[in-house]
């Protein structure tokens, strides 16, 4: 059973979030929160598998909420609500953390396989999305003193990896999905899967959107083109 915690700071939200949530037999609600510190509460005494956070609210804010959950409980997957597909305040959640973002007005549907989804410890945000907030916020991402200039050769940070496996980053954060990554690289999908758990672990990454996330803060990529 995988147990979710919401997180909005509107009941009746909420309550429609539950009543989604419980129609599927492998999910159930452990916990309601109406705030970010009350989400950070909440997690820490229920333990939940999934934490879906609305990122707009009084207070302690979901992305700061979202910061604070991942770091006290690695386990925890949060999924961000929003209701705009390229809402900064989403693309910040996603930095701080977040496995993924969904907008209100998704399908039911869609609900449902995103938590199942960030529970099974992939991301729900389609990479092309993702590289698409990216290039329009990469502008706001901070400065890295450490980052390699041109020619220095791969960051710090991605010295561990293969040259296959940097290619399969710059891919990844070019939009590309695993079965595109493959074609391109004359691979098979599952090859490039393989490329994935181990790159993840090598950088201490948990899913697709932290290697996007990481490939602009290290300067692999830049928006509005590549490496």
């Amino acid at each position: 059973m995988i147990r979710v915690l919401l997180v909005d700071d509107q009941p009746l939200i909420r309550m429609g979030f539950r009543l989604l949530v419980e129609s599927a037999d492998d999910l159930e609600v452990v916990g309601e929160a109406q705030d970010g510190q009350a989400a950070i509460d909440q997690t820490a005494a229920l333990r939940p598998d999934v934490v879906l956070m609305d990122v707009r609210m009084p207070g302690v804010n979901g992305i700061d909420a979202t910061r604070a959950v991942v770091a006290a409980h690695p386990d925890v997957r949060v999924l961000v609500l929003t209701t705009f597909d390229l809402d900064e305040y989403a693309f910040g959640a996603l930095r701080a953390g977040a496995s993924g973002f969904l907008l209100k007005d998704a399908a039911p549907a869609e609900l449902v396989t995103a938590v199942r989804t960030v529970a099974s410890g992939d991301a729900v945000v389609s990479p092309r999305v993702t590289r698409r907030m990216l290039e329009l916020f990469a502008p706001h991402l901070p400065e890295d003193d450490g980052a390699a200039a041109p020619g220095d050769g791969p960051h710090p940070r991605l010295a561990a990896l293969t040259a296959r496996e940097l290619e399969v980053v710059r891919l990844v954060a070019e939009g590309l999905s695993n079965a595109e990554i493959g074609d391109r690289l004359f691979v098979t999908e599952a090859t490039v899967k393989t490329h994935m758990g181990r790159l993840l672990a090598k950088l201490g990454l948990r899913d697709r959107v932290q290697v996007v996330v990481l490939a602009y803060e290290t300067g692999l990529v830049r928006a509005g083109g590549g490496g």
